[in-house]
């Protein structure tokens, strides 16, 4: 039996919409359509001051969230003293926490009521999809009230991102619900957490879907959650699916818990990103259970009435970033400039910077206190835009963020609609801008071929697992020719399947039969291939941008009658010009040509070589000295250059080339000069990198020691992580004659990735008596 589906098209009129932090305590709208923060007298309502709003009005966060407390944690167990148990007065309670939370004109929508009594009366498990700003939050916040009230056991949300868990822990707490979160940023914190939770004390418990196979956590606590919790909540439920967009292997581990739970325990999953497909995937996922019964669907419609969609063409990366320089100021508030790559992000915050604007880069690499202190910046309006990669998406929540402007196209059009949601909730109109580049679909093919591995290495990953000894991830690299990641992700998604499972000390096998699901993974990878496609025809479309979105979302609330969202560029004409100062791109364009990118030497062998039969340990004492890259593939201002000039068929390094590598060396602060230069041999380009080692020599009265030749036969290296491509270059070059100079040499290469062609060239060198290596590349890929 399939899942039942009820589908609402929109708020009741004059009802509300209790917006999400996800959903409370946002800034909101008066009837007459403006929004307030403060009083109408100008005066700002604190968590101890009575304020009673216009009817149909969202009140101030700390005016709501503390009339809630007042109203649920009057009696001392912290429960809802005078609130009814009968099921006929449910509604009337619901609304009154509602009112209490909102403010008194605040009433809950039918699509909301239907989500709330599926739960507490019905006890069902319901999967909600509705857009951005509906009210999830407050549902399940409601619902979690209820069910407390009424003697149930603590919710459990498991939430995938640290900001939206510090959104949702502020928002129950204030609310007066006693709320504790369990993720990495809390450590020292999580066994007094897990000694609340058996004592009763915590309401709500939010984790992230990694502790779910946290030994300590899913043998200790969970167990006892599955018998007891009062309601189970799954945000973000679309990373349950690899249909989706952002599908985690770590939220698979959902199927288990729900399938676990006590009988009763109602489960809701919620998300705002999900088609037709990823609907039935993640509906039949908490359906697994004997006799649990189908899932209720409940789905609205995904139109944002505030976000006014354009594309703008710009081809080169410099005139792009010109542009943004140009019209930064002119976007209404503050907001988020998404790119498709780090480097691009840190680029393009440190150009706005000197041009200025009040920017930051937000990256997934920067530290966890960093972000935190980041989202602050752009809560309080401190900067006016992060310049951020998509680790800045899910769980952000500041209501009137005024714009989203991606330069670069995201792979897919239902993680662009994910993106820009973060925009507009609590404001009339916020500015949403693409502008995409010729070089996206390169990056997405980049991003592509790091998805699941082949059938072979999968099953080389069981075979060197033991059922008695466990092994870390660290000490199962050098068996396993994989990245860190993506052994992390298989070793995920063989727990999930039971082939192995995750213990004290690492990873062990279980002996149970598996199976490689080639048809499945290949299907995957034609899904995502068409999601490429449409995000290319989003670009092109002349029809409705939004009304193109959320027919890729399967949106139940268009028909053939659903006219266009009369907003966007393709509805109203373009609101934004394409042109650009040529004084603003000369400044630009000065900024982004300057050549020379760090490269740090590696410092430590990685742990068990020996498994490889290389006898390399601990420090490197034989590697190079710093080096330099002359610019990054996806550097907004080299980048362009060096694809073309790599891509293009092998030939003498151009002159601009040239002159900004000396340009490179003359910045560069080394201790020693170097005396003599040596090219690196390459399979692919040897005139390219021969000429730049020989014009370099010239150039600098420098010996030309010719080149550092591979040993006949020698195979390429082409293994993924670091042992094993370490362990192919072992001896890997002829000795090379330094005729009598010691250096310091310049080790000239065209690319380099890993760094560890580079370290094992120099340890040849300095073996046969070079005093130190400077390696000089012309490009890394990031």
């Amino acid at each position: 039996m399939g899942p039942t589906i009820v589908t609402a098209a929109g708020p009741t009129p004059g009802g509300c919409d209790a917006d999400d932090p996800d959903s409370i305590g946002v800034p909101c709208r008066r009837g007459d359509g403006t929004r307030f923060r403060d009083r109408p007298d100008g005066s700002f309502a604190d968590e101890t001051t009575p304020f009673v709003a216009e009817p149909g009005t969202f009140v101030p966060e700390s005016d709501a969230t503390a009339g809630l407390a007042r109203a649920t944690m009057s009696s001392p167990s912290g429960t809802m003293g005078s609130m009814s148990t009968a099921t006929t007065d449910l509604r009337d309670d619901a609304e009154r926490l509602l009112r209490d939370l909102a403010g008194p004109g605040a009433r809950l929508r039918e699509d909301q009521w239907n989500a709330i009594e599926a739960l507490v009366v019905h006890r069902r498990r319901a999967l909600v999809v509705q857009r951005t700003g509906w009210g999830k939050s407050a549902v399940y916040f409601i619902s979690a009230k209820l069910l407390r009230a009424r003697g149930h056991g603590p919710t459990v949300i498991v939430s995938p991102l640290l900001a939206l868990m510090r959104n949702q822990v502020e928002a129950a707490q204030r609310a007066g619900v006693r709320a504790a979160t369990i993720n990495s940023g809390n450590v020292t914190e999580w066994e007094e957490i897990h000694r609340q939770v058996a004592d009763g004390a915590v309401d709500v418990l939010l984790v992230s879907p990694e502790r779910l196979n946290n030994p300590d956590f899913r043998d200790q606590v969970l167990p006892s959650l599955a018998r007891d919790a009062g309601l189970v909540v799954v945000d973000e439920a679309h990373c349950v699916s690899d249909w989706g967009h952002d599908f985690r292997p770590d939220y698979r581990r959902i199927r288990t818990l729900v399938a676990d739970l006590g009988e009763g325990i109602p489960v809701l999953a919620t998300t705002a990103t999900a088609n037709d497909r990823v609907v039935a995937d993640v509906a039949a996922q908490l359906g697994v259970g004997e006799g649990r019964g189908e899932t209720l669907v409940l789905r609205g419609g995904l139109d944002r009435p505030s976000l006014h969609l354009s594309v703008l063409r710009i081809d080169e990366p410099a005139r792009r970033a010109a542009w943004l320089a140009q019209h930064l100021d002119e976007l209404p508030g503050s907001g988020i400039v998404y790119t498709l790559t780090v480097s691009a992000a840190h680029d393009l915050a440190a150009l706005l910077s000197e041009h200025g604007h009040a920017v930051a880069a937000y990256t997934g690499q920067s530290d966890p206190a960093e972000r935190e202190q980041l989202e602050a910046d752009l809560l309080g309006d401190r900067v006016k835009a992060l310049i951020a990669t998509s680790a800045l998406g899910m769980g952000f929540d500041k209501p009137d963020l005024g714009f989203v402007v991606h330069l670069g196209a995201p792979s897919s059009p239902i993680s662009y609609y994910q993106q820009v949601g973060r925009a507009g909730r609590a404001t009339e109109r916020a500015e949403v801008i693409l502008v995409p580049g010729p070089e996206d679909r390169q990056i997405w093919s980049w991003f592509a071929s790091v998805a699941f591995p082949r059938e072979d290495v999968v099953r080389r990953v069981i075979e060197v697992l033991e059922p008695e000894r466990p092994q870390s991830t660290q000490a199962l690299e050098p068996l396993v020719d994989l990245t860190r990641s993506r052994l992390e992700m298989v070793l995920k998604v063989l727990d999930v399947d039971g082939a192995v499972r995750r213990v004290k000390g690492g990873w062990i096998a279980t002996g149970a039969p598996w199976e490689y699901d080639a048809d499945r993974y290949a299907k995957l990878e034609q899904a995502r291939a068409a999601e490429q496609e449409a995000m290319l025809e989003y670009e092109r479309t002349t029809g409705c941008r939004m009304v193109f979105l959320r027919t890729q979302l399967d949106d139940p609330g268009l028909t053939s009658e659903t006219a266009g969202c009369g907003r966007c560029d393709n509805c109203c004409g373009a609101r934004w010009s394409a042109d650009v100062d040529d004084t603003e791109l000369g400044r630009v364009r000065a900024r982004l040509d300057r050549p020379g990118v760090d490269l740090p030497p590696r410092r430590q062998w990685p742990t068990g070589m020996a498994k490889l039969g290389v006898a390399l340990s601990g420090k490197i004492t034989d590697g190079p000295e710093p080096g330099r890259v002359l610019g990054r593939l996806s550097d907004l201002g080299w980048g362009p250059r060096l694809r073309a000039l790599l891509d293009g068929p092998d030939a003498p390094v151009p002159d601009a080339v040239v002159q900004a590598a000396v340009d490179v060396l003359r910045a560069w602060d080394w201790s020693h000069r170097p005396t003599a230069v040596m090219a690196l041999e390459s399979a692919t380009r040897p005139l390219l990198v021969g000429s730049l080692a020989t014009r370099l020599a010239q150039l600098g009265r420098l010996e030309d020691l010719g080149v550092l030749r591979a040993r006949p036969g020698q195979p390429s290296v082409t293994a993924a992580n670091s042992a094993y491509r370490i362990a192919g270059l072992v001896d890997a070059w002829e000795s090379p004659d330094l005729h009598g100079n010691p250096g310091p040499i310049l080790l000239v290469d065209a690319v380099t990735d890993t760094g560890w062609t580079l370290t094992m060239a120099a340890r040849t060198l300095i073996h046969a008596g070079a005093s130190a290596v400077l390696p000089l590349a012309l490009a890394s890929p990031k």
